[in-house]
């Protein structure tokens, strides 16, 4: 059986940027002429996406197959953990829920994941030139070490040299890497090839005397410095993202305020409305929530909790006086089932009661049922009024992901699915108020789509009497990869690399 040569990215910290770095090695070895998939066995994130075949996986593996040109697979992240409390979470296993568990039982669950895992990699190895693997958190986790699936433990499994990675913008990276080392077994050592330093601001000669001391102290070689960037738009993995970022990185005519939810999922639907000029703000305090033009409560994989969060902070005040003042919503899967006048829970999948009532702005109801909806699809705008108008017919791709079923009293339908990759569909989704100033949709993705988004956004400048937008802003995923690669090759030791990962173990 053919077997790929394999590279392993690990981090001192999570959010040291590993995920990243792993897509911009995918683009690389592609650009390289290799044939190449990322792989990361564990992934705890709640930023997810919809493969083809319906499975559930982690976005930044998703980004990773795009850098490297390939279709996103459940191979390519067979685990994936969604938080649903501070203790709990959803095992979801090779696309499919698996079962909700605590954080105590899922380190006694772990040695069961192993096959699969390695059954998935397996088939990644067969089918490709390059597997680009990414570990998560830290190799050092001494609370962890004898229970993880997802560092060392698979570095030892496939035989694979890592590539160890600190970020030099949180400060201390230099203990961070020295201590990662130290902490590691005498033969998990031998697996780290190599060091990287990522997020650097300045003059990078200043750093030679501190490199020369990693080396000297560690034994392993500094492979290079790669800059801190904020001009190459790709999909973060998860919400860390969001305390990092400045909250007046956009600015723009167009202010929208995204509800920044406790359990906040798929908040990459919101990248292209910046990319449009948009100037959009995450708010966590009824204060920050101000005068936007646009309200959108996104995803979130707790929707009862994080609706009673609202109802605590005042948000939730907020956001029905600004309706009532005019202003539009738009509520994204959770946020949509928010929207409504109540979420029944007769099976308590998410909740003590089996009855809470919404924020009452779309007259929907929802049930939740233990089955989960994970699927790609392709829609028909079917609304013509308010935040709608003028797009009726236009077609969109999306994906949904959801646990129950929403149905309408008297609200119009917002969309008509007409296809999935199972073949042809025919069912509503979503809602628009009569007013057309309410819109609720289970479709994450929407604003992906270049047209669809133009329409909605000067359809919302029209309604504030604000200039038209240029409309031709296309947003291209290929050109940020390329941007990404050129980056990041120039500050690494390429050929060092590609030395390390032909010697492999």
């Amino acid at each position: 059986m053919k077997h790929a040569k394999t590279l392993m990215i690990q981090g001192t910290t999570s959010s040291a940027g590993k995920s990243v770095m792993v897509a911009a090695l995918c683009r690389i070895f592609r650009q390289d002429g290799y044939k190449v998939a990322p792989f990361k066995s564990q992934n705890m994130a709640l930023n997810s996406y919809v493969t083809a075949e319906g499975g559930e996986i982690g976005r930044a593996q998703v980004v990773q197959a795009e850098a490297a040109g390939i279709a996103p697979t459940v191979d390519m992240n067979p685990v994936l953990l969604k938080p649903t409390t501070d203790t709990g979470c959803q095992v979801i296993v090779l696309g499919k829920v698996e079962r909700t568990i605590s954080a105590r039982e899922y380190y006694k669950y772990t040695p069961s994941l192993l096959k699969t895992v390695t059954e998935a990699f397996s088939r990644l190895s067969a089918a490709y030139d390059i597997v680009v693997i990414e570990g998560a958190g830290s190799p050092a986790e001494i609370n962890l070490k004898d229970r993880e699936i997802v560092n060392m433990r698979i570095a030892k499994m496939s035989n694979t040299p890592v590539l160890l990675v600190g970020d030099i913008d949180r400060g201390g990276v230099f203990a961070s890497l020295v201590g990662t080392l130290e902490l590691l077994e005498e033969n998990e050592r031998e697996f780290v090839k190599g060091l990287i330093i990522n997020k650097f601001r300045g003059d990078v000669t200043l750093l030679e005397s501190a490199l020369d001391f990693l080396k000297e102290r560690t034994g392993k070689p500094v492979l290079g410095v790669v800059p801190y960037f904020r001009d190459i738009r790709i999909a973060q993995e998860d919400s860390v993202y969001l305390d990092e970022r400045p909250s007046n990185e956009t600015t723009g005519d167009l202010e929208i305020a995204v509800i920044r939810l406790p359990h906040i999922s798929n908040y990459d639907d919101f990248d292209p409305l910046e990319e449009e000029g948009c100037a959009v703000k995450y708010v966590t305090l009824r204060s920050e929530l101000g005068n936007p033009r646009l309200i959108i409560l996104p995803g979130t994989k707790s929707t009862v909790a994080d609706l009673a969060h609202l109802r605590r902070s005042g948000l939730a005040a907020g956001i029905l006086a600004r309706a009532k003042a005019g202003t539009p919503v738009v509520g994204i899967c959770g946020g949509y089932q928010m929207l409504g006048q109540k979420i029944l829970d007769p099976q308590r999948v998410e909740s003590k009661d089996t009855e809470v009532a919404g924020l009452g702005l779309l007259n929907v109801t929802t049930e939740f049922t233990a089955e989960k909806s994970t699927t790609q699809v392709t829609a028909r705008v079917l609304a013509d009024n308010g935040l709608l108008a003028g797009t009726k017919g236009q077609e969109l791709t999306g994906y949904e992901i959801h646990m129950g079923k929403t149905r309408s009293e008297e609200t119009s339908g917002a969309f008509q699915i007409i296809e999935t990759p199972q073949g042809a569909a025919d069912y509503t989704d979503g809602v628009i108020s009569s007013s057309g100033m309410i819109l609720g949709t289970y479709m994450h993705g929407i604003f992906h789509n270049d047209g669809f988004r133009q329409a909605f956004l000067n359809t919302l400048r029209d309604y504030w009497g604000l200039a038209q937008g240029k409309g031709d802003t296309i947003i291209n995923k290929d050109r940020e990869y390329d941007k990404l690669a050129e980056l990041v090759r120039g500050s690494l030791n390429m050929p060092e690399i590609y030395r390390i990962m032909e010697a492999q173990i």
